[in-house]
């Protein structure tokens, strides 16, 4: 899964690209007169529509780039027609959905901060006290 919501899957005849961007999102509510993360927990409980498992494969391949011509065509011929059991077909919709609600699992959102060096402790006078000029005690004999 990258960054920009897409993810590759092999589905149908092979590897692709899928992509939900918001036009594809609004269209894929509407198809389904329901919002992304509602159509992602029906496939995760099992409480799926055949539209919301056909649609977000088919508007995700467009979504990924190939044409809408081309993308319907895969999924008569995948979906609508091939002797798939529909389950077959939830993984792939379900990672079409995960890829854009929640991006890459192994890529944080922001910048950590660097590590911040340990200052000794020191007096009012900007001295050291005398715990940060003590040696190191080791913990190997106790």
């Amino acid at each position: 899964m990258s960054r920009d919501g897409s993810t590759t899957y092999f589905w149908g005849d092979g590897e692709h690209r899928f992509r939900l961007p918001i036009g594809h999102l609004r269209e894929l509510q509407e198809k389904t007169d329901c919002g992304p993360y509602r159509i992602f927990e029906r496939l995760r409980t099992g409480d799926w529509r055949v539209d919301d498992v056909r649609e977000t494969i088919r508007l995700g391949l467009i979504g990924g780039g190939m044409k809408p011509f081309d993308a319907h065509r895969l999924v008569v011929r995948y979906f609508d027609e091939y002797g798939l059991a529909l389950l077959d077909h939830i993984p792939a919709a379900l990672q079409i959905l995960t890829a854009v609600l929640l991006g890459p699992q192994d890529e944080p959102l922001g910048k950590k901060a660097p590590a911040k060096a340990k200052r000794k402790p020191t007096r009012k006078d900007g001295s050291p006290s005398p715990a940060s000029t003590a040696p190191e005690q080791s913990s190997a004999g106790r």
